[in-house]
């Protein structure tokens, strides 16, 4: 069922390039026409030309055009005989070919049959009638002569079928360019759709599809149906009308004999259906495993240092070995499927075909009166031989249509996730007075990481959370930023409830900064304003003198224009998270969030930090996720929480009056200062 609803999905795109597409097999058709002119050409010339020699000749009065002078006399083919033609005897004369000679005979013969010569007569036998005539050989010069008046013929047609083969060849190549062109336009747009998707889903979705797996699905599978429209469809669309058009010069040549080659069709037909039913099975497997071993190359990459640091290299290989020889496994049963049934089937379906054409000619055909000439066996052989090029080509191509549509279904899973409309709406900076009440939160139902959670946040108030891993602090985050929503209870900003709100217009005024700062491919000044027009490049600069970080981008060679490469790696930690605090102040956030920001920087870094953010939070509410408690003393309010619950709840010297977790926290981080001193 998924396999058809994707059908119609991947029509539907083929629509969006229908002027295209049409236009291509109009040229298509045209190619496909002309080229199929030739077997007739080819039988005109046989019958009319070479074998026409053997035709009625007639006696004329004065030689002419088409006329042959023989024995000092003038003969014309009768069939050319025209009204200012002047005939003097009414016998016809005729020339028979034996062997490789040819005899010139004074009259006609009442039938044809197995041809014979001795002594100056030419025997005739067919069955039990036999009958002779006398007979003169031709010499070169004579049948020559005979042959002339159709040399101008021949020529025409020869141009005749060159002209076609080049009007063929412009045409087939206008629809290759256009269908291939349409093709990757096709492509062009469900990439971007599928990306656009991407943009839309929410982060809970990439909880469990590793990013390997999504990156498969956008760059092979969009790939594999890349194919579809390049190559499949084209074949397909080519192959079809090329079929049709040689069926319909089989009609012309012999409808009885063409009428039993349509046997062709339904036998093509129930092989295709079978082929699909074993290869979606096997493409199933095999994209899937695909999709596998790129979630495994990017795990691995991305976990390189642990690899390598716990010596874990063998293990790591073996793993991918493993999804490795399975992927070989299913792509050597669809190879065997693949050689079982694409030539050797149509070698068989062409001999077979062959068999009843010379069946059908050589027997049933040659009764008396009903021999058909050399030109329509040759024109019937040619166009069935030409058949089997398109079914060739159309089998060949099986495996990559079925690919494309396990492709395509997995691709469309994808577009079909629940996803949100990014917003253009613009809102009006708000305050900054953040409320939770009586909120309970689980990433699974029914099983809450965030009990009961109450606090309020007013404007430019400084606002930590501290606690052990685990105990929902970063949830906390994640939910005033609608990452997740909530089960049950309220958050507002400014009193208005946020799930009223686009997400993409509560995060207007959010700025969030990252224990582990996420750079992107450009520059220091592109990873800052992340390419926002309304960022200008003195924003840039302001932003990076704020935090403190515009004597390390000076320093770099190319300053704020410095290549930045994949996550920044050729920048220190600190260096990153400079960058990091900096895009997030360049937005100018009424709500500015720090998760463990300071908690991978050097101590000197986190001293710039921690001066500039005295001055930049005036204004702005701030939310401190730390680890590291003596950076967060002079926050006006610290929550602290215990599995999931708020159970503290104050500034700084409050908490540690009551000593409670806070203050044997405090005094454990302390105490390990000292011994460390």
């Amino acid at each position: 069922m998924k396999e058809i609803k994707s059908g119609k999905r991947l029509f539907r795109y083929a629509l969006t390039q229908k002027k295209v597409i049409i236009f291509a097999l109009l040229m298509l058709s045209i190619a496909v026409s002309a080229e199929l002119t030739g077997p007739f050409i080819a039988k005109r010339m046989i019958d009319e030309h070479i074998l026409g020699i053997e035709k009625r000749w007639v006696l004329t009065e004065e030689n002419g055009t088409d006329h042959v002078s023989y024995n000092n006399a003038f003969y014309i083919r009768e069939d050319r005989v025209s009204e200012d033609v002047n005939v003097l005897d009414e016998n016809t004369a005729r020339i028979l070919q034996i062997g490789r000679d040819y005899y010139f005979i004074p009259s006609d013969i009442e039938f044809d049959g197995e041809r014979s010569v001795n002594n100056g007569e030419l025997t005739i036998t067919r069955g039990e009638l036999t009958a002779t005539y006398p007979a003169q050989e031709l010499s070169n010069s004579e049948l020559i002569s005979f042959y002339q008046p159709e040399v101008k013929y021949i020529i025409y047609l020869v141009v005749l079928y060159f002209g076609l083969l080049v009007v063929a060849s412009f045409f087939q190549y206008g629809q290759s360019y256009y269908l291939q062109t349409s093709a990757n336009r096709i492509i062009q747009k469900m990439r971007e759709d599928v990306f656009g998707q991407i943009q839309k889903l929410p982060i809970q979705y990439f909880d469990h599809l590793p990013a390997g797996k999504v990156v498969s699905r956008i760059t092979n599978d969009t790939e594999t149906i890349k194919e579809l429209y390049v190559t499949v469809l084209a074949t397909f669309f080519s192959g079809v009308i090329y079929i049709t058009g040689i069926f319909i010069a089989l009609f012309l040549l012999d409808a009885r004999l063409a009428t039993i080659c349509l046997l062709l069709i339904p036998i093509l037909i129930v092989w295709f259906i079978i082929y699909r039913k074993y290869a979606s099975f096997y493409n199933h497997k095999i994209r899937a495993l695909l999709s596998d071993i790129n979630g495994n190359i990017n795990e691995s990459i991305q976990g390189m240092p642990i690899i390598q640091a716990f010596r874990r290299q063998k293990k790591a290989k073996e793993e991918f070995e493993g999804w490795n020889e399975q992927h070989f496994t299913f792509q050597k049963k669809l190879l065997s499927l693949n050689a079982l049934t694409s030539h050797n089937l149509v070698g068989v379906l062409r001999n077979i075909s062959f068999v009843v054409v010379i069946w059908y000619f050589g027997g049933a055909s040659l009764g008396i009166g009903t021999m058909v000439s050399l030109g329509v066996l040759y024109a019937f052989v040619d166009y069935l031989g030409r058949m089997f090029g398109p079914i060739t080509g159309m089998v060949n191509q099986l495996a990559n249509l079925e690919q494309a549509r396990v492709s395509a279904v997995r691709v469309f899973e994808l577009m079909d996730e629940a996803g949100i409309q990014v917003s253009d709406e613009r809102s009006p900076r708000y305050e900054g007075n953040v409320t939770f009440d009586s909120v309970w939160f689980g990433y699974k139902e029914n099983d809450y990481v965030l009990k009961d959670i109450s606090f309020e946040a007013k404007k430019g108030e400084t606002i930590a959370l501290v606690g052990h891993t685990g105990s929902g602090k970063s949830s906390i985050m994640n939910l005033l930023f609608r990452f997740y929503d909530i089960q049950k209870g309220s958050i507002q900003i400014d009193g208005q409830e946020i799930s009223d709100v686009p997400k993409q217009v509560i995060r207007q005024h959010m700025g969030i900064v990252l224990q582990d700062p996420f750079l992107f491919s450009g520059t220091i000044a592109s990873n800052v304003s992340l390419e926002d027009e309304r960022i200008s490049m003195e924003h840039v600069k302001k932003a990076l003198n704020d935090v403190g970080a515009m004597d390390f981008v000076q320093a770099l060679p190319k300053g704020l224009d410095e290549p930045v490469i994949e996550k920044g790696s050729t920048l220190s930690s600190g260096q990153r998270q400079l960058i990091s605090f900096a895009r997030a102040l360049a937005f100018d956030p009424a709500i500015l969030i720090l998760d463990e920001a300071t908690a991978s920087i050097d101590t000197e870094t986190e001293a710039i930090i921690q001066k500039a953010l005295e001055v930049l939070k005036k204004g702005r509410t701030t939310f401190i996720i730390a680890h590291r408690l003596p950076t967060i003393k002079n926050a006006d309010q610290i929550l602290v929480l215990d599995r999931g619950e708020i159970v503290e709840k104050g500034n700084h010297d409050e908490l540690m009056e009551i000593k409670g977790k806070y203050y044997q926290m405090y005094e454990l981080q302390q105490g390990s200062k000292g011994l460390a001193g």
